[in-house]
């Protein structure tokens, strides 16, 4: 078996000391000639940098840590992707660690990882009040999404403009003639970030609608006690699909809650958008293939993920403190919403 090329080999093909290989093959000290002879010197002998010496040696690594509320939740699957082929793009790892919508479990995950020395922590946080972020920040970059992280002042954050958001939704619902609107929201109570319910209220009452809030399971909760869930808050009324004592549209505020719906509404034998109107609010990787096409707010993931993975690699890089930054949404029509029905 051919033996496994050395910095030893690679600072005897070019006549320099291992010591001085080594800085110039992380691009930390030495000419540029000097830096570019070294790294040709070890492509031709086939030197690979051990990751692991070269992050006790620099006392970083090039690995940065993403932990995800629940990748059972569509949006957050995808981001969490994402995130990790943005960064592998830029030269960096990424470790990834789900907390599967469990707080407790977040909170061990966090120990896991920072033993671990990741050079920076990217997290969407089921718990943004947790006492712990303030101990992370202190010791490594850390950016979150969708909340900022108030006991963290000098973390980074990525948040979304909900309030317009919900104001498209709302205002897309009132010009199809909707007046009884089922808002499908977490469990979760809500953050400064996400007021879900304050957000909800104002614009049900500036678009002269009622609403109905129903507290869903999380996306980990079983499918069938989900749809379950569900379609008793749907359910029509004994005058039929067409009872005044039903809403008539769902808006939900994630598109896993929206599936749900769609499933729910199917086991109800409620004909969307005819009988029922269903709104997400994340617009994931195949909302466009679900039955007629899922009308849902887009966040743009590219510019969340940029944001996020931009500010804290320039961070690591260059010192630069971190910010909090806002994204802006984009109603996205397609065939799970029409016309509210005619009621007899």
């Amino acid at each position: 078996m051919p033996k496994r090329p050395t910095l030893q080999d690679v600072a005897d093909a070019v006549g320099l000391a291992p010591a001085t290989v080594s800085y110039a093959l992380r691009g930390e000290r030495g000419s540029d000639e000097t830096v570019a002879r070294v790294r040709a010197a070890a492509a031709r002998l086939g030197y690979e940098v051990n990751p692991i010496a070269a992050a006790l040696a620099s006392g970083r690594s090039r690995t940065v840590a993403v932990l995800c509320g629940s990748t059972r939740d569509l949006w957050q699957q995808s981001l969490v992707a994402a995130l990790a082929r943005e960064l592998m793009n830029r030269g960096w790892h990424a470790i990834v660690a789900d907390a599967d919508g469990h707080p407790e479990r977040e909170d061990a995950l966090l120990a896991q990882l920072r033993a671990q020395r990741p050079a920076g922590l990217l997290v969407a946080p089921l718990d943004p009040f947790a006492e712990q972020w303030e101990a992370v920040a202190s010791q490594l970059p850390l950016v979150a999404i969708g909340d900022r992280l108030s006991r963290a002042p000098s973390a980074g954050a990525v948040v979304f403009d909900n309030a317009s958001g919900v104001a498209a939704v709302f205002d897309h619902l009132a010009e199809l003639g909707h007046r009884r609107v089922a808002v499908v929201l977490p469990r979760r109570p809500s953050t400064p970030d996400r007021p879900a319910e304050r957000l909800v209220a104002r614009e049900a009452k500036r678009c002269r609608m009622s609403v109905d809030l129903v507290r869903t399971p999380p996306a980990t909760a079983d499918r069938g006690e989900m749809t379950a869930h569900l379609a008793a808050a749907l359910a029509p009324g004994p005058a039929g699909t067409d009872s005044p004592d039903r809403p008539t549209a769902a808006f939900c505020l994630t598109d896993s809650f929206a599936f749900g719906v769609l499933r729910a509404a199917r086991s109800l034998d409620l004909e969307v958008p005819r009988d029922l109107s269903v709104v997400g609010f994340e617009d994931v990787d195949f909302a466009d293939l679900a039955g007629p096409g899922l009308t849902t707010v887009d966040w743009g993931r590219d510019a969340v993920v940029g944001a996020a993975v931009g500010q804290l690699l320039t961070a690591l890089e260059s010192g630069r403190g971190l910010e909090v930054r806002t994204i802006a949404p984009r109603l996205v029509v397609r065939g799970t919403t029409g016309p509210a029905p005619t009621r007899r």
